[in-house]
């Protein structure tokens, strides 16, 4: 273990959490910018693109899911040893991780490049909108890679204890893409206007530094790659252990935007002004979860650290502390919200109407904020346990017994503002209820 790498197994937790989660807010601010960067130089373009570029939405997000699905595996495996102080082991899982994520996403890009007409075609693309998005995910899956192999990499980074690193490379990749899109896109001097194809391989070189210096990282710095052919049996092991936690992990980042598509299903029954309303208010809200989606990317090594050493009761102790920090952090956002939310909404729609009712899911469905929190959060540290199936379980708790089916009830017999409270319910309950059974199970172990 190089000398910048952080045991998480001694010293304060407080100060270990706050040390992973304050560089990943930044990180995860900064990728996130990317897609509103994309889709506004895209939108510039005409209608046709802007939709082509959405069609293209729900499969980025499952292939993102497949990413972090994979680095929740090699960071669970990977902190783990470290905790047990096994470095030998340790290197050998995040080599093997690696590898085993540059042969699937390759089969996975083979599969996305023969199937782009028929799969859009399903989706209900056609014409000039379909020749587009050909264009697009050609280039997109040839730099899909690029995406996943630098995501477990980041992953192996910070299961050793850097979240800086990760932070840095992720932030570096976000404004070269941002630079490069609207040149790209529109052409500049010599660069001719590639048109929507320009986002994508704004994307794909950004996705290239990424990967250079995420391997770089890990190789040099964190020397985490061994330059050694593993033995087959010991591959096949090793790719048991990251894909037990891998898959269920990958799923169960996939449930939340497929939930979110259904429900848009719902609040689309109410008007077109009211699904614009809840797309502007689903990316203030996501915007707002930053802090514990860097919680939940921060908990993984940890939890997996002090497990692996056999320290259960700094476990018990970091989740309880990271479900606090998502109580305080969701009453700062519903404060905030209480006086900002229609001029928030209103900066991202110049329609009154759109903002307004923006700003009321705003004011009802944040009051559930630290229950989505408390979830996330709990389904990452089982990630980090070992213990995926529970993980997805959580996942499916929240979004298929309790998201979607209150949405839709409240949609077929109530108004849109009782879909907002169902949203909020669901948040509620699925907070208490994860949260109660994690901190249940994790006593009994202590």
């Amino acid at each position: 273990m190089s000398q910048s790498s952080r045991d998480l197994t001694i010293g304060s937790l407080w100060t270990a959490i706050a040390a992973m989660t304050l560089p990943m807010i930044v990180g995860i601010m900064a990728t996130m910018s990317v897609s509103i960067v994309d889709t506004y130089f895209v939108g510039k373009l005409g209608t046709n693109e802007l939709a082509a570029l959405s069609f293209t939405f729900p499969i980025t997000i499952t292939i993102a899911s497949l990413a972090i699905g994979l680095g929740a595996g090699a960071a669970a495996v990977v902190s783990q040893a470290m905790g047990a102080k096994n470095e030998k082991q340790a290197k050998r899982l995040s080599t093997d991780s690696l590898i085993i994520a540059t042969l699937i996403v390759m089969v996975i890009s083979i599969i996305g490049l023969l199937t782009i007409e028929p799969l859009f075609m399903v989706l209900g693309a056609q014409g000039e909108v379909l020749l587009m998005i050909e264009r697009y995910m050609w280039i997109w899956y040839i730099s899909m890679p690029f995406l996943v192999i630098p995501m477990v990499a980041h992953a192996i980074i910070r299961a050793v204890g850097d979240a800086v690193w990760p932070s840095i490379i992720m932030i570096g990749a976000a404004v070269i893409n941002i630079i490069a899109t609207p040149i790209l896109v529109f052409g500049w001097g010599p660069i001719p206007a590639f048109n929507i194809e320009g986002a994508a391989y704004g994307t794909l070189i950004a996705r290239v530094f990424s990967l250079i210096l995420a391997l770089y990282i890990a190789y040099y710095r964190e020397k985490m790659i061994v330059l050694l052919v593993p033995a087959l049996s010991e591959m096949i092991q090793s790719c048991k252990k990251v894909l037990k936690v891998g898959i269920p992990a990958g799923l169960g980042s996939a449930v939340n935007p497929f939930g979110v598509t259904i429900v848009t299903g719902v609040i689309a029954t109410f008007g077109a002004e009211t699904v614009a309303a809840f797309g502007v208010a689903t990316r203030i809200e996501t915007f707002a979860c930053i802090p514990m989606f860097a919680l939940s990317a921060s908990i993984a090594p940890i939890v997996g650290q002090n497990w692996g050493a056999n320290k259960k009761h700094r476990v018990l102790q970091a989740v309880k502390f990271c479900y606090l920090m998502c109580c305080i952090w969701s009453a700062f956002i519903l404060t905030l919200l209480y006086f900002l939310a229609e001029p928030i909404s209103q900066t991202l729609s110049s329609d009154a109407g759109i903002a307004k009712e923006s700003s009321s899911y705003l004011g009802i469905a944040t009051i559930g904020l630290w229950g989505y929190g408390i979830v996330i959060v709990s389904a990452a540290a089982f990630n980090a346990l070992g213990r995926p199936i529970s993980s997805l379980g959580y996942y499916l708790f929240r979004t298929a017994l309790l998201y979607v089916p209150l949405s839709v009830i409240a949609g077929m017999y109530f108004d849109i503002k009782s879909v907002y409270v169902a949203i909020a319910a669901a948040n509620v309950l699925s907070g208490l209820v994860v949260g109660w059974y994690t901190l249940w199970w994790l006593k009994k172990q202590v």
